[in-house]
């Protein structure tokens, strides 16, 4: 595959057109920190949906994907027009179980029912204020980049310059380095992940090759579309959001 940045508008649309695109939800049943979180209800309808509803109005997939332990999981999943031909086996369900590990296998799965794909998008359902027009940008990035992957990020809260670990006894000393931390406008723009997108090459997932390699790019997204959901607090501040936008 050519991987040269100087290809025209015509090669492009080629790549764009030849691939197939498939997302995978990953939406295991045994989260711990708040039961059943992954089809708790957010303003009326199953967490997971949201993403599943994203997916499908972003046009960009051939096949949406949701991966789950649990048949209860699979039938909201497939009602809300998601593929779930098969479960997630049980050794890929723990909370030790990699999700990259989880993703190869779907991919082998897919493959010995004869669907193959040439991309691959993780889109958590901890994230439901990602939207169509986030997930056409991640497509957008990686098609004029001609990337391996594309990664969602937004702009951190804090800088991590004003942030460090304690010592045993709470002491400051030496906490913050004073040369480094001025004004807040001097201190730079820092991004983190928000772990709403990952779009990368199916060549380059089965290959456990480096998701943040040298062609590997950032999907900014706003720091509303990348609340990311593990506690019930999360779950307020995304119904605030979503009440206050609708």
């Amino acid at each position: 595959r050519d991987r040269s940045p100087s290809r025209g508008l015509g090669d492009v649309y080629k790549r764009q057109v030849q691939m197939k695109h498939l997302a995978v939800i990953t939406a295991r049943s045994g989260s711990k920190g708040l039961k059943d979180k992954n089809i708790k209800l957010l303003e009326g309808k199953p967490l997971l949906v949201y993403s599943i509803e994203a997916a499908r109005q972003s046009g960009k997939f051939d096949c949406i994907h949701v991966s789950t332990d649990s048949e209860k999981y699979a039938q909201i999943a497939r009602e809300h027009g998601a593929d779930v031909p098969f479960l997630r086996d049980a050794a890929l369900a723990t909370d030790t179980a990699g999700t990259w590990d989880v993703l190869r296998a779907v991919v082998q799965q897919y493959a010995a029912i004869g669907q193959q794909f040439d991309t691959i998008t993780l889109l958590q359902p901890t994230s439901p204020l990602r939207d169509a027009a986030d997930i056409k940008m991640a497509f957008e990035i990686f098609e004029e980049k001609n990337a391996q992957s594309v990664v969602s990020v937004c702009e951190a809260e804090h800088s991590p310059l004003l942030c460090n670990t304690l010592k045993e006894d709470q002491s400051m000393c030496g906490f913050v380095d004073l040369q480094k931390v001025g004004r807040r406008q001097d201190m730079g723009t820092y991004y983190r992940l928000n772990g709403a997108i990952y779009l990368q090459t199916t060549e380059l997932l089965m290959s456990q090759g480096d998701l943040y390699g040298e062609h590997s790019y950032a999907c900014v997204m706003s720091q509303e579309h990348s609340i990311d959901i593990d506690t019930a607090l999360d779950f307020q501040i995304a119904e605030t959001i979503m009440r206050a936008s609708s």
